[in-house]
């Protein structure tokens, strides 16, 4: 059976790059993942289960594939992260050039920062939110400053940043955290007062990278690095909803699924949460 290739079933002149105002791009990069192995496969899997996604939006009343979503080609780059961060960022630059909204899919979180980098450059006055079970503020791990560990410390080098869902951190992260911007997983639970909160810190111009681990692992299992306590899928999507509503979201990456052949759920929740994402920045408009 050929394999797919395209993010989503839905007619071809829907997918053109012409008529696209959404660009998919799959990184399927793992160089750096300290743990499970696997995010590699992340990208493939999340085109494939997306094919089994149901057009229709039923909180947005849209079909935000109308808008037009293109799947580019993978980046395959397999040597050093600093080179794949270079070739996500100049993808990324040149689909903005030409006025579309790009959409990186990893592989594992380093792959952000090049789509990050991209957008700043771009765009004026952005604030990098994360979703992430980690704080990822290593300034340097296994001898790279450019591990999946150390991400979040090379976007705050490129813009502020706000941190939700944060329950792991390593004791030399520490002197790193701004706490007025990070909202720990164990603060938000419970809470809804939380995502007014969050909105306050954000600029209007907004980037999202997500790591599925911000995900409670009964949900999504299928990471490098599971971490229990985590937020619930109406959680990140009360949160998301807000920040398209309130902001200008100009760009989000998703990284590191790490898929299992056993358990194809992990991989239809982080297809269908880019699709939900979508519809929230597309407002709801078919045309």
């Amino acid at each position: 059976m050929a394999q797919i290739s395209n993010f989503g079933d839905f007619p071809q002149e829907y997918a053109k790059l012409d008529n696209s105002k959404i660009v998919i791009i799959p990184v399927p990069y793992d160089q750096t993942s300290t743990w499970l192995k696997g995010a590699d496969k992340g990208p493939q899997a999340i085109i494939e289960a997306s094919a089994n996604m149901e057009l229709y939006d039923i909180e947005t009343d849209s079909q935000v594939y109308k808008q037009g979503i293109f799947t580019d080609k993978a980046i395959k780059q397999a040597t050093s992260p600093e080179d794949m961060i270079e070739a996500v960022r100049k993808r990324v630059a040149s689909f903005i050039k030409k006025g579309k909204f790009t959409v990186v899919i990893g592989g594992e979180h380093s792959v952000g920062i090049g789509s990050i980098k991209a957008c700043v450059e771009n765009k004026r006055g952005i604030t990098v939110l994360q979703l992430d079970a980690h704080c990822d503020l290593r300034d340097e791990y296994n001898g790279s400053k450019h591990n999946h560990a150390c991400t979040m410390a090379r976007a705050r080098e490129l813009a502020p940043i706000v941190q939700v869902g944060i329950r792991s951190m390593d004791f030399s992260e520490k002197q790193f955290i701004d706490r007025s911007t990070v909202f720990f997983a164990q603060d938000i639970y419970n809470n809804r007062d939380w995502i007014g909160k969050v909105i306050a810190k954000l600029s209007d111009e907004v980037y999202i990278t997500i790591d599925l681990d911000v995900f409670d692992p009964s949900v999504m299992p299928s990471t490098g690095t599971p971490e229990p306590g985590g937020l619930l899928w109406y959680d990140v999507l009360a949160l998301l909803k807000a920040v398209c509503v309130k902001k200008n979201v100009v760009g989000f990456d998703v990284v590191e699924l790490c898929p299992d052949d056993n358990n194809k759920a992990p991989d239809f929740m982080a297809a269908k949460l880019i699709y939900k994402l979508l519809s929230y920045k597309f407002g709801g408009s078919d045309e």
